[in-house]
């Protein structure tokens, strides 16, 4: 146990910006010496011990009413706002990696777990992937694609066979090679994706053309072990998905459900996360490993001035096909290999969302994906009819669920109202609805609207209708407060300066581009320093007018198409 003079002193440590970051440095360096050194645990646990002391004891005073207030010298109230020990230590323009980590634990999305890169997902982050999945799945069952299941090993001949595709995931995949503590004969990999795990089987389903298309998905996790600077959500070495893989007699077929499933990804970003994308080609260096072509949507995160692949849809033409044998018999009895397809989303899409919409008070929630849309506080005052209150609060909770508002109640009393606002701002919650003594007179609720902080009274006779218009409003205004700023982030240049001096500027750069992989790469090798190297983000389908005679902004050679260029994750 620390003795109380020690625990004063480090308190008083913690109690400042430079403490909280040695705590911090701790937190993530823990699991590294948790290994190494047993006793290393032990230290970790008196650290966070402190870390949670600390934030129960800060307190400053506020202001009180009429004679009772405190004088200063010039005759003022002494106003000091009281905190709640709920408030984040980083602003999200001073310090985004540190308020992105700040705001993904403290909203009760994920906790830190003893392997570095892997993370706990938490109730609050599986509610949005849930209501995510809820709407794709459905869509592809519509296109008549239905879900299986294949196993998370994979053998190292079969991952393999395709030379490129191996090749681009090498460096990511984790390897089975002991059994208790038996060395196995044959090591077993741990899927990175499916597709060597998936296609053999193709090769055995499929004979002829009555067998296709054949059109499978699968909900599952995959590992992908070898990076540096892991982020939650965003960059982590296992991660929950869904992949598609289809297979299909003609190439036009499979580029028509490239582009459909594209298009449910968009939805997915802009209808239900309010990030708004850009559905575009990827270049050849940029393509998955081993398919014909790629396409993303692709978002923009204007704090750092990086693009972030939202989620792919591929062709992978007949290479596939070919290297397992995936192989029909058409309507003329001619044998021929299939044209396949593979897509994916994963939860990077929950991250994206929190660091497009978070704020200085912590999580913002699209009313879409939120589990909880309403929050009603009840704010009792001394002598207020608090039964009435309460009762007022139930029946609010129970109009608004019944008409299908995710409504919940905070009826804690071991906290103050002030104290709930903060944790469900802190939670996101994208509508807070209080009910106190004058709400109750007045047969109406206060409404606060966690994306801009507008109260609105609303008549309780009309509460259902005003809020579900209210939800539908703050679904919106995030949507174009975020295309406005990235919008206003993204520059279209046309010469080499112009584009560093948009890249140094952390912009997303719209340019003319000869679509040549030598240009491509050198233009990675000119602009790599510590920020990390520009690279092609998408050729955009909605193609700005290209005047003829205009030129590579790279090269000098002539243009053959615009191009988003930039830094990403």
């Amino acid at each position: 146990m620390l003795m109380s003079s020690s625990l004063k002193n480090k308190s008083s440590l913690l109690n400042n910006r430079a403490g909280n970051n040695i705590i911090e440095t701790v937190l993530r360096q823990s699991k590294t010496l948790a290994r190494v050194n047993p006793h290393a645990t032990i230290a970790l646990a008196r650290f966070i011990r402190l870390r949670h002391l600390c934030n129960r004891i800060r307190y400053s005073s506020f202001t009180m009413a009429g004679s009772e207030a405190k004088k200063s010298g010039g005759g003022k109230k002494k106003e000091v706002k009281k905190e709640t020990g709920l408030g984040l230590t980083h602003r999200k323009a001073e310090n985004f990696g540190e308020w992105y980590s700040e705001v993904v634990v403290n909203a009760e999305m994920i906790e830190y777990y003893d392997i570095s890169g892997c993370y706990i997902l938490r109730p609050w982050s599986i509610a949005i992937w849930e209501i995510l999945q809820a709407f794709f799945d459905p869509e592809i069952k519509k296109m008549k694609i239905k879900n299986c299941y294949f196993p998370l090993f994979v053998s190292p001949g079969v991952l393999q066979k395709e030379k490129d595709h191996v090749e681009g995931f090498a460096p990511e995949v984790a390897w089975v090679t002991k059994s208790g503590e038996s060395d196995l004969e044959i090591p077993i990999a741990i899927r990175p994706t499916s597709e060597t795990v998936m296609y053999p089987y193709y090769s055995k389903w499929i004979r002829g053309h009555r067998d296709l298309p054949l059109k499978l998905n699968q909900w599952c996790n995959v590992v992908r072990w070898e990076f540096s600077n892991p982020t939650p959500f965003i960059r982590s070495r296992e991660f929950l998905w869904q992949e598609g893989h289809t297979a299909f007699a003609t190439k036009e077929e499979a580029d028509a459900e490239v582009l459909d499933i594209l298009e449910l990804y968009r939805r997915i970003y802009e209808e239900y996360l309010a990030v708004p994308v850009i559905k575009g080609k990827k270049s050849e260096l940029e393509k998955f490993a081993g398919g014909l072509y790629t396409t993303s949507v692709e978002a923009f995160i204007p704090n750092t001035g990086r693009g972030i692949q939202g989620a792919t849809s591929h062709c992978l033409g007949q290479n596939f096909a070919k290297m397992f044998e995936i192989n029909f018999e058409n309507e003329k009895g001619e044998k021929a290999m299939v044209w396949q397809n593979s897509w994916a989303y994963s939860t990077r899409t929950i991250g994206v969302m929190v660091m497009v919409h978070g704020d200085d008070k912590g999580l913002v929630l699209p009313p879409k994906v939120a589990s909880v849309q309403v929050i009603v506080i009840p704010v009792p005052y001394k002598d207020a009819d608090t039964q009435g209150i309460f009762d007022a609060v139930s029946e609010t909770v129970n109009a608004l669920s019944e008409a299908g508002v995710r409504a919940e109640s905070d009826f804690r009393d071991n906290y103050s109202p002030g104290w709930k606002y903060s944790h469900w701002e802190m939670k996101g919650v994208p509508l807070r609805i209080e009910i106190g003594p004058k709400d109750l007179a007045n047969k109406q609720v206060r409404a606060v609207r966690r994306d801009n902080g507008a109260k609105i009274d609303i008549a309780r006779a009309n509460l259902v209708e005003e809020v579900k218009k209210l939800l539908d409003t703050i679904h919106q205004n995030l949507f174009d407060v975020a295309k406005q700023k990235r919008d206003e982030c993204i520059q279209v240049i046309h010469t080499w300066d112009e584009f560093v001096q948009a890249l140094n500027q952390r912009k997303m750069i719209l340019a003319p581009w000869c679509d040549e992989e030598e240009v491509e790469a050198d233009v990675k090798a000119r602009t790599k320093g510590e920020m990390g190297a520009a690279k092609t983000l998408c050729s955009p389908f909605d193609q700005p007018e290209l005047p003829e005679g205009t030129k590579c902004f790279a090269s000098g050679k002539p243009a053959t198409k615009w191009t988003y260029w930039g830094r990403s994750y």
